[in-house]
């Protein structure tokens, strides 16, 4: 084969190696020519012509981007240090790369400004306790940003607060001060109707006196149970043996009294 000849293939073979590009499923290739958007290519084989078109290729996959921690200043100026992930596509390859030159530094520049500004315009409680409606509110305004770079920005996610110390300390007492009153309510509101209860019961022994004797025995028996060593006397027993006590009391007074009579009778002579 002459040299010439062996040449020429060599360099067709070239071009038609610097022709083919291959464009993946999850990829669209935005085709410039001569330094102009042409069109874009869909994913498979397709063929350029060699110095005269490129071919830059642009992933629509969903991507994740860590918002690094940062200190913001919230409404009631507090300072806390968030960090967050934000997720983005691209949904224009064309915008994608003519509008903007790196999508991915801008993304990350523009969610940090907009982190800052949201939480900035919250309270702490609402930081800590609101963050669903947080992380709803800045998509929202990334999309109105980044709509001309050909970007949606799907979900950004709070991943991490963190608080000051003296403000974890003055949060934990919040929270047992706060708890302590609610144990104080049900306690007040668990004695009104043991009072209640109480009431009703002490009505009903009144009109039925045996049921207080029942009830005694039952304390009695529940005290024996555990083996308690205590005696105890139930409140009609001490009535009866102080009722004991004065009969024995008067029985006592009622024999002196005789005896004293039968003495002053013995003494007296008799007519």
């Amino acid at each position: 084969m002459p040299s010439g000849l062996l040449i020429i293939v060599v360099v067709v073979i070239l071009l038609l190696l610097m022709s083919v590009r291959i464009v993946q499923q999850y990829q669209r290739g935005v085709l410039f020519r001569l330094g102009r958007v042409v069109g874009v290519r869909s994913p498979g084989l397709n063929l350029i012509i060699p110095i005269v078109d490129s071919l830059r290729k642009v992933s629509l996959r969903i991507l994740t981007m860590p918002i690094q921690s940062q200190g913001i200043i919230t409404k009631d100026n507090v300072s806390v240090d968030v960090s967050a992930v934000a997720y983005y596509r691209v949904e224009d390859p064309v915008k994608s790369v003519v509008a903007i030159e790196n999508v991915p530094a801008a993304i990350d520049q523009i969610a940090q400004t907009t982190l800052r500004k949201v939480v900035g315009q919250h309270m702490l409680d609402e930081v800590l306790s609101e963050t669903d409606a947080i992380n709803a509110s800045i998509p929202a305004i990334l999309d109105a940003l980044t709509k001309d770079w050909g970007v949606v920005v799907t979900i950004v996610e709070l991943k991490d607060i963190q608080v000051p110390e003296a403000m974890k300390r003055s949060m934990a007492r919040q929270a047992e001060a706060e708890r302590e009153k609610r144990a104080k309510i049900i306690a007040a509101e668990g004695e009104l109707l043991a009072v209640g209860s109480l009431s009703e019961a002490a009505d009903i022994m009144l009109q039925h006196p045996i049921t207080l004797q029942l009830r005694t025995l039952q304390t009695l028996t529940e005290i024996a149970v555990d083996k308690n060593s205590a005696v105890i006397f139930p409140a009609p027993l001490m009535t009866t043996i102080q009722e004991l006590g004065s009969f024995l009391s008067r029985e006592t007074t009622g024999i002196q009294d005789l005896t004293r009579k039968s003495e002053v009778e013995a003494r007296t002579p008799s007519p």
